[in-house]
């Protein structure tokens, strides 16, 4: 019998000994029991589709959007000799992906909260994803520039935007502790796709090469990279079912009171969020420029061949596909989460340090940032959630994706620039630069956090529990306590029945879990308990 068909019947049987006038008389201690009981089961069954849940969640448009957005980067001296890019030129690809989400990342986060909703949502910006990635592969087919341009322009709206309903997706399955090691789960699987782009992109295009040269040959490959966004379009449509009737049977909008969500919530957003926001644009701008860059910064230096250089400039997404569950987990046993972004971002400026004044041997280096990475992602993200409401998520996740994207635009065109005015040892200072930057907004999170809330971001998961315990209104605090299958197996009959009628204390009950009190019962009975 499969875990949801015998929720329902389970289900059925609860509501039927609840209201049959036959249990009545049936003490409120065996209701309470029951309710308690079936609470378990369904958490239970809850549990174990989670698995599964989780892997829809990274093959959603994640896998095909990382894999398509690195495929310039795994093509960059192909695009310029095919194409005959300067590399002025080339970096646009990458910043004209960026520019358009510096807004509409933030309108995209704004939909998903008040208008399509994240399962919606993720099939129209899956949509997008996609139709951006062949606008891209036919401008590149018919070597048009502008074309080509549009076809990262469209992609942009829909991958970013897509990355903040995934970011919902999470929060709304997953809660607590377990939350940061299914960030690392969703970065694992988004860098699964970044890491296959550079593994394989380059001996599809070997051998496209034997029958096409020019711009035919790199257009035929982006349109086979294409079909990857046909997968993800079908997971899309396959997880919004599967949410659909989650919510169903686990009734998760049932007393959940709707909050208005408007653009103007921002400036409702607690200082300490726009210093997480500060570190989404100061560390990640030294990464993925670095990354859409590296296949040639390490066959200058390096004397490495394409295919191998290709390996080497992907070891940050495949250290990061592997590292990143393990350090969501170690950061969900653990907390002190702005600790660990702290780390993250000092190992990554150790990394960048030897890569540009020493020859140590770049696959340590490499191997070194992409821990650093996985690091800091696994427990950045999560701060998010910490610090906003859970009604505006949406927006500030796409806030700070477009805080992002404005600094990656901005400062993609720059590393271009200065490759092509200075090199890649002057890329490499202004990448250090801007890590010194995050360093120190860092230090400033944790200061703040504890002048604050006593260092609430930087508790362990025990410590957050009591803190929050703390805050909790009297009512919650009891109610949490009634239903809680801990706090009641010890009590007896006598600890929870007042000195009034079981009929009484039965229905009282009903109406603190938003039961519905039977018809025959008299008004007067049916009073909240306080």
């Amino acid at each position: 019998m499969s875990h949801w068909f015998r929720i329902r019947l389970i289900d059925k049987l609860y509501q039927y000994l609840l209201f049959s006038p036959k249990f009545y008389p049936l003490p409120p201690i065996n209701i309470l029991c029951i309710r308690i009981h079936l609470e378990k089961i369904v958490r239970n069954a809850h549990l174990q589709v989670r698995c599964s849940r989780i892997m829809n969640h990274g093959l959603t448009a994640l896998f095909c959007s990382y894999f398509c957005f690195d495929n310039p980067s795994a093509l960059q001296d192909n695009f310029e000799s095919d194409l005959h890019m300067s590399t002025s030129k080339f970096v646009w690809l990458y910043s004209i992906y960026s520019w358009p989400n510096v807004i509409f990342c933030f309108i995209g986060g704004f939909l998903i909260d008040s208008v399509f909703g994240i399962r919606l949502g993720t099939i129209v910006y899956m949509g997008l994803t996609m139709i951006g990635q062949i606008i891209f592969a036919t401008g590149a087919i018919v070597n048009t520039f502008w074309l080509m341009m549009l076809g990262r322009f469209i992609f942009g709206i829909g991958a970013e935007s897509l990355a903040v309903a995934q970011n919902n997706y999470a929060v709304l399955w997953f809660k607590g502790k377990e939350l940061n090691m299914v960030f690392g789960f969703q970065l694992s699987f988004a860098r699964v796709g970044s890491t296959v782009n550079f593994l394989v992109m380059e001996p599809i295009y070997k051998y496209v090469s034997q029958y096409y040269k020019g711009p035919d040959c790199i257009g035929i490959v982006l349109f086979l990279a294409s079909l990857t966004c046909v997968g993800s379009m079908i997971c899309a449509c396959l997880l919004g079912i599967m949410d659909k009737r989650a919510e169903r049977l686990l009734r998760r909008s049932e007393g959940k009171e709707e909050q208005p969500v408007s653009l103007t919530d921002i400036k409702d957003f607690k200082p300490i969020f726009w210093l997480i926001a500060l570190i989404c644009i100061a560390y990640y701008v030294a990464i993925f420029p670095f990354i859409a860059l590296g296949k040639v910064f390490f066959e200058r230096k390096y004397e490495y061949d394409p295919t191998l250089a290709n390996g080497v400039n992907s070891l940050v997404y495949l250290i990061s596909s592997i590292a990143s569950p393990a350090f969501g987990y170690i950061v969900d046993r653990t907390g002190r989460n702005v600790f660990w972004v702290f780390i993250g971002i000092l190992a990554t400026i150790v990394a960048h340090g030897l890569l540009a004044f020493t020859y140590v041997n770049p696959y340590m280096c490499m191997v070194l940032m992409g821990l650093a990475y996985s690091m800091l992602a696994s427990s950045l993200w999560p701060l998010i959630a910490l610090v906003t409401p859970e009604y505006q998520l949406g927006t500030a996740y796409g806030l700070a994706q477009a805080v992002q994207n404005l600094g990656l635009a901005v400062v993609s065109i720059l590393a271009g620039i200065i490759v092509d005015k200075g090199g890649y040892f002057m890329l490499e200072m202004f990448f250090l630069g801007w890590l010194w930057i995050s360093l120190i907004t860092s230090v400033a999170i944790w200061v703040w956090d504890v002048a604050t809330s006593g260092g609430y971001l930087n508790m362990t998961p025990g410590e957050r529990e009591k803190y929050e315990a703390l805050r909790r209104t009297p009512e919650s605090l009891e109610r949490e306590k009634l239903l809680s299958p801990e706090s009641t197996s010890d009590l007896s009959t006598d600890d929870l029945l007042p000195s009034q009628s079981d009929i009484n204390i039965r229905n009282r009950y009903l109406s603190r879990i938003g039961g519905m009190v039977p018809p025959t019962v008299k008004p007067s009975i049916h009073r909240p308990l306080r």
